[in-house]
């Protein structure tokens, strides 16, 4: 097969296995960070328990994991070099791996913070180095063929994570989250090993590094990350300690923008966000983060509360948006071929948005069955969107800013996918004291109608065995639970309708992006 695909291919466009090899190994660590994730957010309530943790403690299982995680995404280009690729990118899978295990045998919270976050640290690298490595070791005109790869670890992941998480944890234990990891991480481990070229570490560029902007960046991200992974549960600025992250991340991003736009040798090239295709894209990609984390985090949240599901019976729902994209994905790069890369941006833009504003007239009444037509639909938009993104936001860059280029894309989807989070998590909780508030003001104790119902419903308290007294009261009781049922079903429906929105405005970049030339257009017309 290869000796036909020289024969037919120029020698410029020509990838050879050991290349592709690299690149299927570097998608699988990624896509094993990613999944990490979500497989362990479905199962918290039982990693919680066996630790004794409550729910406000629990919480920094996995935050402290994507602290680690979106911190060292940006360091991950200048290690790279420091220590080569393929060290730094094998090292850091095999302590991945290691501390997988050492999660599964914690035995209280503390420890479990402490390998989570280090868990975080060294899986967070393999996100940006597969990006890195299909960028450099692809030539343009297959780079497209590699983003598809790279889209199974940035879409169908997140997706698949809590049917995962889900079926390990009630077949299993909670352990086996973990314990996952193992193989595929072994298997990573040698694809890597035999795949990756030898190089020469470059230790001396430890002694000239940008470490100022390393410092600032790394407390400036590491107090973002926490305020918005927990502000919401903390009230926001009426926390002492989330004013005070807030107003640290504020000083101490500011110091780091000042410092890579003035240094030499800075850790990040942030000029790279005023080329027109890799600012629009990048910003796109931060919508995206927003609107495939955010309904990731909602869909769960709702199905649990209104539906009352199990861990395993939402991942088998969620499973709906996740399994149809292992076959929409390897279409999409044929589809480049014929239709501009923008105009599928669009189209999947469209689509995403548009199942978000299906979800959004809902009734208490909607379960799995019912979102089985919009997960479809945002299954098929889904791989439209980050494949052709990531094709037109990297289309002119040079192989030699490729660790820049993957650090700031990578690093703005899992802000914005930390940003969705926290918003909608946020914006959920006020609409439901807004619309229990104006639902409550509808309804009077002196009212005809709500005194038939109190009525109605302690007769039926009644007729189950209940004193008459006792029977008013938990009748009022369930009037206030339908109150509370509704006033969150709106609130859900409006969490739907700004994401739908907010991802519909998104096209706009899709607009204004300019279609790549020359070779650099190969992979994509």
């Amino acid at each position: 097969m290869a000796s036909i695909a020289a024969k037919t291919e120029s020698p410029k466009d020509y990838v050879s296995l050991k290349s592709w090899l690299a690149v299927i190994g570097a998608a699988l660590g990624a896509f094993m960070a990613v999944l990490d994730i979500q497989i362990v957010n479905s199962s918290l309530q039982d990693i919680q328990g066996a630790l004794g943790a409550t729910l406000d403690e629990g919480t920094w299982i996995a935050t402290s994991y994507l602290v680690a995680e979106i911190v060292t995404i940006p360091l991950t280009p200048w290690l790279s070099k420091v220590f080569s690729t393929r060290i730094y990118v094998i090292v850091n899978a095999c302590l991945f791996v290691i501390f997988s295990m050492c999660c599964a045998w914690a035995t209280d919270l503390n420890t479990m913070i402490l390998f989570r976050a280090l868990q975080g640290f060294t899986g967070g690298i393999l996100i940006p180095m597969a990006f890195t490595i299909i960028m450099t070791s692809l030539p343009k005109s297959k780079q497209a063929i590699g983003m598809a790869i790279f889209s199974v670890t940035a879409t169908f992941a997140p997706s698949i994570g809590p049917a995962i998480g889900g079926w390990l944890t009630d077949t299993f234990s909670w352990q086996y989250i973990f314990y996952l990891n193992l193989i595929p991480g072994i298997l990573l481990i040698a694809i890597l090993y035999f795949t990756l070229p030898k190089e020469e570490m470059n230790l001396g560029l430890l002694k000239d590094g940008d470490w100022l902007g390393i410092i600032t960046m790394a407390i400036g991200l590491a107090s973002l990350e926490v305020v918005l992974e927990e502000g919401n549960r903390k009230d926001w600025f009426g926390s002492e300690l989330i004013t005070r992250l807030a107003i640290t991340a504020v000083i101490f991003l500011i110091a780091f923008i000042i410092r890579e736009i003035t240094a030499k040798k800075p850790l990040l090239n942030l000029r790279l966000l005023l080329r027109r295709n890799f600012g629009l894209g990048s910003i796109a990609n931060t919508t995206l983060g927003f609107g495939l984390y955010g309904s990731v985090y909602i869909l769960p949240v709702y199905l649990a509360q209104m539906q009352g599901y199990s861990p395993l019976q939402i991942g088998e729902t969620i499973m709906w948006l996740g399994l149809p994209q292992l076959l929409i994905i390897p279409l999409v790069p044929k589809l480049m071929q014929r239709i501009d890369a923008r105009l599928l941006l669009g189209t999947g833009i469209i689509l995403f948005g548009t199942s978000c504003l299906m979800n959004a007239f809902m009734t208490h009444d909607n379960s799995a069955a019912q979102l089985i037509p919009s997960l479809l639909i945002r299954a098929l938009g889904q791989p439209l969107i980050m494949i052709p993104l990531s094709t037109l936001t990297t289309s002119d860059i040079e192989a030699s800013l490729a660790g820049s280029a993957s650090a700031l894309f990578n690093m703005m989807r899992n802000l914005g996918g930390s940003i969705g989070v926290a918003l909608i998590s946020t914006f959920l909780t006020r609409q439901e004291q807004f619309h229990s508030a104006r639902i409550g003001e509808s309804i009077q104790m002196t009212s005809l109608a709500v005194q038939e119902r109190i009525s109605t419903l302690t007769q039926y308290f009644v007729s189950r065995g209940a004193d008459l007294s006792l029977a008013h009261q938990q009748a009022i009781q369930m009037l206030n639970n339908i109150v509370r049922r509704e006033s969150y079903m709106m609130a859900y429906n409006d969490a739907f309708l700004i994401m739908g929105i907010i991802l519909l405005a998104a096209c706009i970049t899709a607009i204004f992006l300019k279609k790549p030339q020359g070779q650099a257009a190969a992979g994509v017309h």
